[in-house]
């Protein structure tokens, strides 16, 4: 049986969507041009939306969630980092979220002047940048246009390796098609992405689990009874 740590959820909650492919979690783009890796422990602020932006980061290993606050207390995530992913460039002279880890994470950073002398590092951001574009894209569309069910039905078919989406081959054993995932956020973090309350990611849930599509083994632990029905509530066929 397939089996995948991701981040995501507490009390039987969900998890969380990428379209890009991580880079190895032992190994970091930023470290070859110095800098310094941090330990985070769970739940510890990276940076706060308002700082002064004037690192760059990468996650080297554990998850991290990129989030706004409104005026009355509101919260949007606007992104889940993995293993690989690049993140605090902002357009001004201020980082534009806060980050926060999910999980305990490392963390490399570099001070944002070394971009501008390197066009190794320059084509690296590049990358990481494109990616990104496409997974806002895709998040802009599932805030959008779907329902409650195909929201979490998405975020779950994106922790799924090679399926859903185009180019997907389906299931390599038509009566074997079942996939674990080990879940590391709160329902109130995944409402908070997926812009929904925390109510109606519970309902989904429960809807989930009373159609056989998935079983919630423990808090932390979710069971995709068959991949294939779960992609085809996502919205996408």
């Amino acid at each position: 049986m397939a089996y995948l740590e991701a981040s995501v959820i507490d009390h039987g909650a969900v998890a969380r969507p990428t379209g890009r492919t991580p880079c190895s979690p032992a190994k970091s783009n930023l470290s070859d041009f110095g800098g310094k890796s941090t330990a985070y422990e769970t739940h510890a602020v990276v940076y706060y939306e308002g700082d002064p932006a004037k690192r760059l980061y990468e996650l080297v290993r554990g998850s991290i969630m990129l989030y706004k606050l409104l005026p009355d207390g509101r919260r949007q995530v606007v992104e889940v980092l993995r293993p690989g992913d690049i993140f605090g460039l902002a357009s001004t002279d201020e980082n534009d979220c806060t980050a926060e880890t999910l999980t305990s994470s490392i963390v490399q950073e570099i001070d944002l002047r070394q971009v501008e002398r390197s066009q190794e590092l320059q084509s690296i951001l590049t990358k990481s940048l494109t990616s990104q574009m496409h997974v806002l894209h895709e998040h802009a569309v599932l805030l959008g246009r779907k329902s409650a069910v195909e929201r979490v039905a998405s975020f779950l078919m994106h922790l799924v390796p090679d399926r859903g989406g185009l180019g997907c081959a389906g299931p390599e054993d038509e009566e074997n098609d079942g996939f674990d995932l080990q879940l590391h956020m709160t329902r109130q973090e995944i409402a908070d992405y997926l812009g929904l309350t925390i109510e109606t990611v519970s309902r989904v849930v429960s809807d989930l689990k009373r159609r056989g599509v998935i079983r919630v083994d423990k808090a932390d632990k979710i069971h995709l009874n068959k991949v294939c029905s779960l992609c085809q509530m996502t919205g996408i066929h």
